[in-house]
């Protein structure tokens, strides 16, 4: 597989009046083309700020982000999906998914038939022309996804995008992202607090240590690339998995 984000040796200092913080020390990974990687770690350990540094929104204190050996996060192969949908309500969802494209004035026929089919194509065509507040939370947040796919980036950024939902809508969701993900073959790199959803949806895993964060542990898991979060969640090796990270990230929270 080829190399599509490569950290090396990233450490992060936040300077106060107070003094200084270190968040992140010597953070060095890669994620190849087609991968689905989770963070997990411990609350308050920089999962987040991760995120925030590959997408160029902070510089890192040392070391380097690369996108395809090219130094620098930020651009245009980059997606980036927050908590919350953060749609507009006062834009239709069609106006709302082709944002993107005006932001960055990519806005061509082309581009925007792209991301009107990307609507028909996962269930959405017939609210194309409602508001946000018309559409339920699950409904938002794919309507979201597809915003970020828009822009045809290579890398998506998921900053606990399910945390916001209730219990069953979350399940549903996040079957909806996983198989629009593998479908539209992206790389994604997702933050979550929660294990389980880690291992539902994960190719691979990286235990983050509490603050500065380190990567402590991986894990490779061994469901199979298309075995949904659903059926994952069934298999007999998800408690085995679960258990593992649960008592590792536990073993961190403790040090």
């Amino acid at each position: 597989m080829n190399t599509l984000l490569t950290l090396d040796k990233v450490g992060l200092v936040y300077h106060s009046p107070s003094g200084e913080t270190q968040a992140i020390k010597d953070m060095s990974f890669e994620v190849n083309e087609g991968e689905f990687t989770a963070v997990i770690g411990p609350s308050g350990c920089g999962k987040s700020t991760l995120l925030s540094v590959i997408a160029g929104l902070i510089r890192p204190s040392e070391g380097s982000v690369k996108i395809r050996e090219r130094e620098g996060g930020g651009s245009g192969e980059l997606g980036y999906m927050l908590q919350r949908d953060e749609l507009f309500p006062w834009r239709t969802i069609r106006k709302n998914v082709v944002l993107p494209l005006e932001i960055k004035r990519r806005k061509t026929r082309v581009n925007v038939e792209y991301a009107l089919s990307l609507l028909e194509k996962y269930g959405l065509k017939e609210f194309t022309d409602h508001y946000p507040d018309q559409l339920s939370g699950g409904m938002r947040q794919r309507v979201a996804l597809i915003r970020t796919l828009a822009a045809k980036p290579e890398l998506l950024l998921l900053d606990e995008p399910f945390s916001a939902l209730d219990y069953q809508t979350r399940l549903s969701v996040c079957e909806d992202v996983f198989r629009i993900i593998r479908k539209e073959n992206k790389t994604a790199l997702l933050v979550t607090h929660d294990v389980s959803e880690a291992v539902s949806v994960a190719d691979r895993v990286l235990l983050l240590s509490p603050r500065p964060a380190k990567i402590r542990k991986e894990y490779l898991l061994d469901f199979g690339r298309d075995t949904t979060p659903l059926k994952r969640r069934n298999d007999p090796r998800f408690r085995d998995w679960f258990e593992l990270m649960w008592r590792d990230l536990n073993y961190e929270n403790k040090r």
